[in-house]
Formats: C-alpha cells, sequence, structure tokens
C-alpha cells in the first residue's frame, strides 16, 4: 500500500478530524478503518419518511463549540430538542410517587457533592452498584439504577462510585449530564450527527479506506509499519484514534509501555442499545409529554427528538445487562419489549411506528460498545482524560483523551484537533531527507 506521511488508525469523529486536518496542512495521510462504512460510534440512517435520524452519538450541548462549528462549516443545521419540565417516571401502568422522586434525588445530590469535592480513595473499591444497595426504597434504587445505566453503560458492578463521580465532574456536572434545555441533550441535528463523519469522509476521498483491519504496528527508527488484513503501510507517524479497549486488539512491536498496556487492560466498553421510533407525527404533544424514564421491563430513557416539521421522533436508550437482555430476541419481540412499556404513558399508538431502528453498540465488533471506555473498578487507570502521551512514533486521540467534554462529540472532535497538532509539529522539527 506504499509510503505515506501519517496513517490515521479509526475514521470515527476523532480520527476524520485529525486526518481533515492533516491534509489540509499539505500532510499526505490515509485512515484506515476496519468497518465497511465511516462513522464509529455515530451512525445517521433515513427513516422511511425521509427524515434522517442517529443511532450512535447525537447530542451537542450548549459549549460544545467545537462540534458546533464544525457542523456550521460542514452546512449542518442544528435545532433543540423538544422538551418539557420533569420527565416522567413510569412504573408500569403508574407514575411514580413523590417520595421515590425525593429520595432518588436526595442520593443524587450525595453523589453531585461527592464529584465537587473529591472522592476518598475508599470509593473507588466500592461498586455503584453496592452503592445502590444503601439508597432507601426499590423505586428509588430502580430509578437510580436505570438512570446510572443510561447515562454511563457500563455494568453497575464493574463501575466504581469514584469512576462515576469523575465522570460527572468531567462531563460538566451531573445537571448538565441529564438535562436537555441548558444541557448536554440540547442541540440535535437535521441531518444527523453521523453525516458530520460522512462529510468530512467525502473531502477525504480515497485516502479513507474502509475494510482495512489494524492487525499490528511496528515502530523502528525510520517510522511506522502498520500492518493490515490487506497489507501494509509505512508512514512517519501513526494516529491510534479508537477506544482503548478496541486499540487492545492491535499487536505491537516493540510491546507498549507498561502504563499504555494498563490503559488498555483495564477499560471495558460499556453495553448500550438505542432505537428510534418514527411516527406520522409527534401525537403525544399536547396530552403527554415526550420524555420520560421507563423504570418497567428493561429500564429506559426516552427522548422527542423531532426535528421542526418532521415526523415524530422517539428516541430510547437502554444500558448495561439491560441492554444485552434484548440480544436473544427476534426484532418483532425486541421492538415490543422496548415499546410495550410506553403505553401507558403514550398510549396504544407507539406500538405502531411507520418506521424502526435499532442499534445493539455493543454487538459492533468494531466499536465494542458505548459510549465510551470505562475503567474497572478498583483500578486507577481509564479515568478521563486517558492519557494521550505519544508511544515513539505512535499518537493517540479518541473521545476519551478530550480534557473537555470527554466521551462526546465535542470531545471527539477536540481530541482529533489536538492530535494533528502533535503531529504536524513533530512532523516540521524532522529534517527533510
Amino acid at each position: 500500500m506504499g509510503m505515506v506521511h501519517v496513517v490515521v488508525v479509526g475514521a470515527g469523529l476523532s480520527g476524520l478530524t485529525a486526518a481533515r486536518d492533516l491534509h489540509r496542512a499539505g500532510v499526505d495521510v490515509v485512515v484506515l478503518e476496519a468497518a465497511d462504512r465511516v462513522g464509529g460510534r455515530s451512525m445517521s440512517e433515513t427513516s422511511a419518511l425521509g427524515s434522517r435520524l442517529d443511532l450512535g452519538g447525537q447530542w451537542l450541548g450548549p459549549d460544545h463549540h467545537r462540534v458546533a462549528a464544525m457542523a456550521a462549516e460542514l452546512g449542518l443545521t442544528t435545532y433543540p430538542m423538544h422538551t418539557g419540565s420533569i420527565p416522567a417516571v413510569l412504573d408500569g401502568a403508574r407514575r411514580a410517587k413523590g417520595t421515590t422522586m425525593l429520595v432518588a434525588a436526595l442520593a443524587l445530590v450525595g453523589v453531585a457533592v461527592l464529584a465537587r469535592v473529591g472522592t476518598p480513595k475508599r470509593w473507588n473499591r466500592v461498586t455503584v452498584d453496592q452503592w445502590l444497595r444503601r439508597v432507601p426504597g426499590r423505586r428509588a434504587r430502580r430509578l437510580l439504577e436505570v438512570v446510572a445505566l443510561t447515562s454511563w453503560t457500563g455494568d453497575l458492578d464493574r463501575m466504581s462510585v469514584h469512576a462515576m463521580t469523575e465522570m460527572i465532574g468531567r462531563q460538566g456536572g451531573l445537571v448538565n449530564i441529564l438535562s436537555t434545555k441548558g444541557g448536554a441533550q440540547e442541540t440535535l441535528l437535521v441531518e444527523g450527527a453521523g453525516t458530520l463523519a460522512e462529510r468530512i469522509a467525502a473531502e477525504l476521498g480515497d485516502r479513507v479506506r474502509t475494510g482495512r483491519r489494524v492487525t499490528a504496528i511496528v515502530r523502528t527508527d525510520a517510522g511506522v509499519t502498520v500492518r493490515t488484513d490487506a497489507g501494509d503501510v509505512r508512514a512517519e507517524k501513526a494516529i491510534v484514534a479508537v477506544p482503548p479497549p478496541v486499540a487492545a486488539r492491535i499487536d505491537h512491536d516493540p510491546p507498549l509501555p507498561a502504563a499504555r498496556s494498563a490503559l488498555e487492560r483495564n477499560t471495558y466498553m460499556g453495553s448500550v442499545y438505542k432505537a428510534i421510533a418514527v411516527y406520522e407525527r409527534p401525537f403525544w404533544r399536547g396530552r403527554s409529554g415526550g420524555e420520560c424514564v421507563v423504570l418497567d421491563g428493561p429500564g429506559s430513557v426516552v427522548f422527542d427528538s423531532t426535528a421542526p416539521g418532521g415526523p415524530g421522533h422517539l428516541c430510547v436508550l437502554i444500558g448495561g445487562p439491560a441492554a444485552r437482555s434484548l440480544d436473544p430476541l427476534d426484532a418483532a419481540a425486541r421492538r415490543q419489549a422496548v415499546l410495550g412499556p410506553l403505553v401507558a404513558h403514550f398510549g396504544a399508538d407507539v406500538l405502531g411506528p411507520v418506521s424502526w431502528h435499532e442499534k445493539a453498540w455493543h454487538r459492533d465488533e468494531f466499536v465494542g460498545g458505548g459510549y465510551l471506555a470505562l475503567p474497572e473498578a478498583g483500578t486507577t487507570d481509564g479515568f478521563c482524560p486517558m492519557s494521550s502521551t505519544p508511544t515513539g512514533d505512535v499518537h493517540w486521540a479518541g473521545a476519551e483523551t478530550a480534557d473537555h467534554h470527554p466521551g462526546y462529540l465535542d470531545g471527539a472532535v477536540e481530541a482529533g484537533e489536538r492530535a494533528a497538532r502533535e503531529v504536524i509539529a513533530a512532523l516540521s522539527l524532522r529534517p527533510t531527507p
């Protein structure tokens, strides 16, 4: 496959951002992607009614300036997500009582305080599952469980309280994480967030090569050789722009430093299932809000992601073991399991979407899960921002390495831009052959 200046491993938004910046700086770059599509943890589809929707990352917060600027440059249109006041909490055919909400709110306030003041190291040995057992009230515990699973997607017996509070702090606080208006779920893109990656890839043209699984990276004094199942690529530099648990599949010669190996070994991808149900119109408006937390069934969080003037979109997220519990079901049974518990709130019409779209990210062999890599309980590796210290001529990107908004689209853009700057600076210091 020849010789280039830089090889980027991974055609997610972070890798494509790095490649675009390198290309615009006159650097010869190629992007190698194992999957047959670009986008990584973002993925857009078109519904039967012609609307665009996101099965992966989709939201922009009010201070996500990098991705907002990119969207504007690429000609994408933002719109505020339709939101009510307080999301309904559904427990079977009933709404959760005020006492349930109060107990859960007090527990969340306690976690938010821990996130602000810093948690003692002992909380790194206490899992979220163990913490939840101390919360009084079955329904309050269930509400907190669903919120935690859909917010971070990790198994709660694998996630420490310390890791949870670190993520809360890094992601702008609990209110920001859980909020729509003024929070991390404030804005969407009419054309879909996956279109960002598609349009950058179109600009890069044949420099982006899908279906190229990277198996090994060899580092020498002369640069790097990136080995794939379709041949080798030699380059001066490489940027690995995939999450650490996915990067762990790549062999390195010589072996990676101990700290980097520990990061890849002690992190894992969460489990998350996402579905978008599309209707002729958002029939629920005017009689009930489109946002709710569902305690029944697998447990889910539902958002009204309808674009202005478009057909109705209901976005459903299910995380952790609950997401994996849907895997053995056939498509019809999965849809019933997801939409059935919504009837009490939305009415029977919710069972008949015109278009149905779903994605189990933990079953995607090239992504491994979502939303981001998580640290194993008790380890000191894997807290965001994850290390991006170069390993010789191998540089590291990906949303987990962002200083701001790690795990979000904006973090992916930040990390890609930073990796490109590093590489451009390093190449400029090398003598011309």
